[in-house]
């Protein structure tokens, strides 16, 4: 069995992975000549007269084809709280595994939109689960120090899933005919066998073993995680002994279910974790990754030079998710979701104040024949939309990218979290689908003030973060609870050393493993 943590996260993360595959073999390939002509619509193109170039699927089918995968996402999220309070954490995620590898079967067979269609909603289907389940996973095998981190990899793993499906379908946009994409939609599905089989080696959550009184494996695991397999170690003895505390007052608890989320006690907590998953959709990131070939397009690039230059958007979103995992812990939630959130206000209006003063509307039918190219902007103003397209991914990726996933374990009890997750993670879904769906039209009917509505978005999330969300960082339960029941306001909450700070102050470095040990993740699993 695997027991180092780093290798664990590694594994799990793969299912991360899987989201960005999915998102760049989309978006990669829905301007390339090879699917328009096998997917094509009219009225240009074979089988509908001579010309070269194919109009492709309608915007409207576009939006349902993009959004099909985030309906599957969303369905996927819901039941993966049943699939990991029954089966445990690492078997959802295998399960989530078995469907992706079906899903991307079908994508890659489609003889047509329907067959591609059902293919992706499969494949939804697992991003759901994982999206919601591995931080959960990963989060609850690891010591309390090192639990932003591995959370917050499940973002940067979908960065990489990016980038590396981004360079397979740009490279197969050379070959004639389906394979162009056939092959990149096949070949997702070699990251699902690798997580499915490296699940085998690594360990159940000792959460989920000590809810189903599997003491003894809940020990050794945590106990070779943690402690080198020294299960005498004072810190794994504790640990042990709040768990032991925890389910046993659990027991004796009923309000386990959906329903108990939204109970007075819960409701507020319930309704941060929710919006800060719908407010991570509406920073307009996913209109820039599913649809970057198409603004990109908009602003005067084609061909390869535009998926060349689309794909750096993916490299920026690797390497700028790196600091927010080295530093998370260490500057807080709430400085990096205001901050970022008002440098996407400010992006977003520069490109909705270009493209409305310099630029004008495209011949009919688009550029290049691309409806969803509805617009042009040429020359410098067009230079300074592309990079403030990169700067609304470099604004994303350390701020609102990671946080979206470890934010909202951080708020609830064990007897809750999967659960929790699992509906937060599926308001993600829900806005991912409504905007996947809804981009391609508005592009078409109301071209640049798309650009508007992201930026009023951004600046309506910096006021709601501001005002309502706590920081949650080195808190403790009585500092997080304050925010809820109104001693303190969500913006002071953080102000002055935490409990958990001055504890860990006072005590010797040996014990510094000790004091971290409360955690607000670990307290809130006392309630």
């Amino acid at each position: 069995m695997i027991t180092n943590i780093y290798v664990i996260t590694a594994i799990a993360v793969i299912g991360g992975s899987l989201f960005g595959f999915d998102l760049s073999s989309m978006s990669a390939i829905l301007s390339t000549k090879q699917y328009r002509c096998y997917f094509n619509q009219g009225p240009d193109g074979p089988p509908f007269n001579n010309a070269t170039h194919c109009s492709g699927p309608s915007s409207t089918l576009q939006g349902g084809i993009t959004a099909s995968m985030s309906g599957g996402s969303l369905i996927g999220a819901l039941i993966s709280g049943f699939l990991t309070d029954t089966f445990g954490r690492k078997s959802a995620i295998q399960i989530g595994s078995i469907i992706w590898i079906i899903g991307s079967t079908l994508c890659s067979a489609s003889q047509n939109v329907t067959m591609l269609i059902v293919g992706r909603f499969i494949n939804g289907l697992c991003v759901g689960i994982c999206s919601a389940q591995v931080p959960v996973y990963v989060g609850e095998l690891a010591p309390p120090h090192l639990r932003g981190l591995v959370m917050g990899a499940q973002q940067w793993a979908i960065t990489w899933g990016v980038l590396i499906m981004f360079y397979i379908s740009y490279g197969s946009s050379f070959l004639a005919g389906p394979v162009a994409f056939r092959l990149p939609w096949g070949l997702q599905m070699i990251p699902a066998i690798f997580l499915f089989f490296g699940l085998l080696l690594t360990p159940e959550s000792p959460r989920w073993l000590a809810k189903k009184d599997r003491w003894e494996e809940c020990c050794h695991v945590i106990s070779s995680i943690h402690a080198n397999n020294n299960l005498d170690n004072e810190f794994i003895q504790m640990e042990i002994q709040q768990l032991k505390d925890a389910c046993e007052l659990e027991r004796d608890r009923t309000d386990d279910t959906y329903f108990d989320l939204f109970r007075p006690h819960m409701i507020w907590r319930t309704h941060i974790v929710v919006f800060v998953q719908i407010w991570c959709q509406l920073t307009g990131i996913n209109a820039i990754l599913y649809y970057i070939t198409y603004i990109f397009g908009m602003a005067g690039l084609s061909g390869s030079s535009n998926l060349v230059a689309s794909s750096i958007s993916s490299v920026i979103n690797v390497v700028m998710t790196i600091p927010a995992l080295l530093f998370m812990d260490r500057i807080g939630r709430r400085p990096l979701l205001i901050g970022g959130s008002i440098s996407l206000t400010i992006w977003w209006t520069v490109c909705a104040g270009l493209m409305g003063g310099y630029g004008g509307p495209a011949p009919p039918g688009g550029l290049d024949h691309i409806p969803e190219q509805s617009w042009l902007i040429t020359g410098a103003p067009a230079k300074v939309v592309i990079a403030c397209s990169y700067l609304i991914v470099a604004s994303f990726a350390p701020t609102w990218g990671p946080i979206e996933w470890v934010y909202p374990s951080e708020l609830f009890p064990l007897r809750l979290r999967g659960k929790a997750a699992a509906l937060s993670t599926a308001s993600n879904w829900a806005f991912n689908f409504a905007l996947s769906y809804f981009i391609p039209p508005a592009f078409v009917n109301i071209t640049w003030k798309t650009y508007i509505i992201f930026a009023v978005f951004a600046f309506a999330m910096t006021l709601h973060v501001y005002f309502v969300f706590p920081e949650t960082s080195g808190r403790t339960l009585e500092e997080v609870e304050d925010a809820f029941k109104g001693v303190k306001l969500a913006w002071k909450m953080g102000e002055g050393k935490s409990h958990h700070e001055k504890r860990i102050a006072s005590q010797e470095l040996g014990q510094k493993e000790h004091g971290e040990a409360m955690h607000v993740e670990d307290a809130l699993e006392s309630i």
